[in-house]
């Protein structure tokens, strides 16, 4: 049977320690004209080797996948948890031919990934655990937010059905915290003064990596298919983390089929 997993208990945020047809969705992408932290590479090798710099926080391998993704999904039968997929539960699927192409682009992005020495989990998402705290910083994946590591580390991400992650320009992000009204709510919460206290406080209930987008700043969207290389906030990093959310959970929307690493 798929394992289940969590994110988190929350759906917060990574925080890493160290050690057939094409399907019309799966369209190229072409980030627009005004995102130079963005980068288009034209293959796998060149989307794990390129460096970040020059203010490129964010990666893309565009792909126009064939197969039927959505049958993966569908012949799981009722998800109500995030689950989590491996090659065996994959191989154990009756698919049509769409399906089996799709199985096939499945396993082959979990290997290229394994075999860079990443970890990667194909997860079927009905939906992310909400924050239900009344906090003045919502922590959920569906703000947006940074992924943080102690070492260097990057995210990668596909997203393949329904719909995909949303990223942001750096100048169009402010930390939640940085914003004066939600700080003073922030340390109203912590009831002390703004030391190093008030940062660790920030740091250990995850408001540190979470943000709001400016007045008038547009998402752009991952697009689905395309395998993407985001950076992360850690101490040596060169260039500003991807600020980037969950697409949202509708009513009656399938589950989503995601790769993350």
């Amino acid at each position: 049977m798929p394992k289940k997993t969590r994110k988190s208990s929350r759906g917060l945020p990574y925080r890493r320690n160290s050690k057939s047809n094409p399907c019309p969705m799966h369209r190229p992408f072409t980030p627009p004209p005004d995102h130079a932290c963005i980068k288009v590479v034209a293959s796998f090798e060149e989307l794990v080797s390129t460096p970040f710099s020059n203010g490129v926080n964010a990666l893309c391998w565009p792909r126009t996948l064939a197969g039927d993704f959505q049958e993966i999904v569908d012949r799981l039968g009722v998800i109500e948890e995030i689950t989590s997929l491996d090659e065996d539960d994959l191989r154990a699927l009756t698919l049509s031919p769409a399906g089996q192409i799709a199985r096939a682009t499945l396993i082959e992005d979990l290997r290229r990934l394994r075999d860079h020495e990443l970890q990667p989990e194909l997860n079927c998402i009905p939906a992310y655990p909400r924050d239900d705290a009344s906090g003045p910083v919502p922590t959920d994946v569906y703000s947006f937010h940074a992924d943080s590591a102690n070492v260097m580390a990057d995210t990668f991400l596909c997203s393949y059905t329904v719909s995909s992650s949303e990223g942001l320009r750096p100048e169009d992000a402010v930390r939640c915290g940085d914003v004066p009204e939600t700080r003073a709510k922030l340390l109203a919460l912590y009831g002390g003064a703004d030391d190093d206290g008030f940062k660790v406080f920030l740091n250990e209930n995850f408001y540190d990596l979470h943000y709001v987008a400016k007045s008038g700043a547009q998402p752009y969207g991952f697009g689905l298919g395309n395998m993407w290389r985001i950076t992360t906030d850690w101490p040596g990093r060169v260039v500003p983390p991807c600020v980037h959310r969950a697409p949202a959970t509708l009513p009656g929307q399938p589950p989503r089929l995601l790769l993350i690493s």
